[in-house]
């Protein structure tokens, strides 16, 4: 090993020794409504709470149904989209494919 390269490695040790953490957060990556990772952390964020506060939200009936019907209606138009691909897919092998 040359002299330079010794030089290189004293840097980023000493680089690395010199380095102190305060604590303190410069940019907080947490996203509200995001579920937390399964790694669990001693503190929640920067403010020291340690448990993440909701918000409840009440829906009436009409809502709550409201709610349920977009639900299955997506549900309904995957499926549908998924069961035509296949659909086409298989005629498709039938008329063209397999001739």
């Amino acid at each position: 090993m040359d002299q330079n390269q010794k030089d290189r490695k004293h840097k980023k040790k000493k680089s690395r020794e010199d380095f102190q953490d305060d604590g303190h957060v410069i940019a907080n990556m947490n996203i509200e409504g995001m579920p937390r990772s399964f790694v669990r952390r001693r503190a929640f964020d920067e403010f020291g709470e340690k448990q993440e506060k909701k918000d409840v939200v009440k829906l009436d009936k009409r809502e709550h149904l409201a709610v349920m019907i977009g639900i299955i209606t997506s549900y309904v138009l995957y499926g549908l989209v998924f069961f035509g691909a296949l659909a086409l897919l298989i005629w498709f092998a039938i008329t063209h494919w397999f001739k």
